[in-house]
């Protein structure tokens, strides 16, 4: 059985990538490519939608999609915990569907915050660096959030962290606590470095995309997931087994 996809944002980087790999993969057959502003009604032929569009836009796409029964893997930054839960409530009327919502579809990526959120109870000051080209016009990053929300998850029980003047701009913008600091130039694809602090050490968890080949991998596997999903779903690391790594 052949799934019909489309993809919007498809002009953009990951637009791009992902519309290669839909044409190169058997099982999947590209029958749309839309712009951000493109006409939704194109998306009707589709059996499921990606959206690597903006995040002003990509609620009204999912929420397009989902009203008329196509599942969508989104992997547009900007999706916060409020807007998560919004569509959740959407999806709950239309039990058939899913939606997988994906920070990062780089493995290493999804390790290295999976790292990260396990070191957190060891550790009472935390801060996040993140670094993406010049052309990302969302701060801080999907990933980032993602990182500093499962931080905060981690340490439910022990409290916020250790964030000393974090009422200064220049401190960073809090998520769950945990003080965030975005770089936006050339020269970067995506970095993340997650610093940990303890009395007398530093514990620091970094991960670097050299190319958008890391995310290759991630889109197909989320991709191939998407058929059997139901409700919304936030997250590489639910769609592979961490429980070793535990």
């Amino acid at each position: 059985m052949t799934t019909k996809v489309a993809v919007v944002g498809a002009t953009g980087k990951m637009g791009t990538l992902a519309c290669r790999l839909v044409e190169e993969t058997d099982g999947f057959e590209l029958v749309a490519r839309l712009g951000s502003g493109g006409d939704l009604a194109e998306l009707l032929g589709a059996d499921v939608v990606i959206d690597f569009t903006v995040p002003q836009v990509s609620p009204g796409i999912v929420e397009y999609a989902v009203e008329h029964g196509k599942s969508v893997l989104v992997g547009t930054s900007g999706w916060s915990a409020e807007r998560i839960i919004s569509l959740e409530r959407t999806v709950a009327d239309a039990p058939e569907v899913g939606v997988i919502i994906v920070p990062n579809f780089s493995l290493g990526s999804v390790l290295a915050t999976f790292f990260s959120a396990m070191a957190a109870r060891f550790y009472e000051s935390i801060e996040i660096i993140e670094a993406h080209h010049a052309g990302k016009i969302d701060s801080p990053s999907g990933t980032a959030v993602r990182t500093a929300e499962l931080i905060g998850e981690a340490r439910r029980a022990l409290g916020p962290v250790i964030a000393p003047h974090a009422d200064q701009r220049a401190r960073g913008q809090q998520v769950s606590s945990v003080p965030i600091h975005s770089l936006r130039m050339q020269g970067v694809v995506a970095k993340q470095q997650v610093i940990l602090g303890g009395l007398g050490e530093q514990l620091s968890i970094t991960h670097d995309t050299l190319s958008p080949a890391a995310y290759e991998a991630g889109i197909l596997l989320a991709l191939r997931a998407l058929g059997d999903t139901r409700g919304v779903v936030v997250g590489l690391d639910r769609l592979i087994d961490l429980s070793g790594a535990a």
